[in-house]
């Protein structure tokens, strides 16, 4: 029965980690999940992803996060959209242009990002963060953070600060990296909204 569970394992994998990606240990993946990068993706140890999810972009993913069902991290710009007199069918695409047309994606460790949840490229979600189920990040979120909406917005900060040094301080004996930086999360005016808005 081991080995059954192995071999389906390792078909899976093989299934779902495509060209240009780097997976760490203790890695796992759900069912039609897909990992491909125009150049290079880096995925770090303890890394877990459910099913039905879509990650089709350049940068790294940190230790320790969880990635829900149906969540996408894709290419904010895939197509040239803006060459004349070109069906977007027929526009340059980020799988052969990928010095133009990619922008890294920066996931930190310890980051859960919810069901449904969609990730532009270019951006970075700061270490500890959460996002929210079905949330779209635009725009970077600090660490420490938890975001939601459409576009995706700071709400409130998972721990206070020295909950958060405590946090990492563990993490890190555990042999975690922080991938973002150390920074808790700035204030919500540094990061564009009052919660209330």
């Amino acid at each position: 029965m081991m080995l059954l569970a192995r071999f389906r394992r390792t078909r899976s994998l093989r299934k779902s980690i495509r060209e240009n990606v780097s997976i760490g240990l203790n890695f796992s993946v759900g069912e039609n999940s897909v990992l491909w990068a125009p150049r290079s993706l880096v995925v770090g140890n303890g890394v877990k992803l459910g099913s039905n999810v879509r990650i089709e972009a350049d940068g790294s993913i940190g230790d320790g996060v969880l990635i829900a069902n149906s969540a996408g991290i894709v290419g904010r710009t895939d197509h040239n959209t803006s060459e004349v007199g070109m069906p977007v069918t027929e526009t340059r695409w980020v799988g052969n242009h990928p010095s133009e047309l990619s922008s890294p994606v920066t996931i930190g460790s310890d980051v859960w990002i919810g069901y449904g949840a969609t990730i532009l490229s270019g951006v970075t979600i700061g270490d500890s963060s959460v996002v929210g189920a079905g949330s779209v990040v635009t725009k970077d979120i600090p660490a420490n953070s938890i975001a939601v909406g459409n576009p995706a917005r700071v709400v409130g900060e998972r721990f206070g600060d020295i909950d958060f040094e405590l946090h990492w301080t563990q993490l890190e004996k555990s042999g975690y990296k922080r991938l973002s930086g150390g920074a808790a999360r700035r204030t919500t005016d540094e990061v564009g909204g009052s919660g209330s808005e």
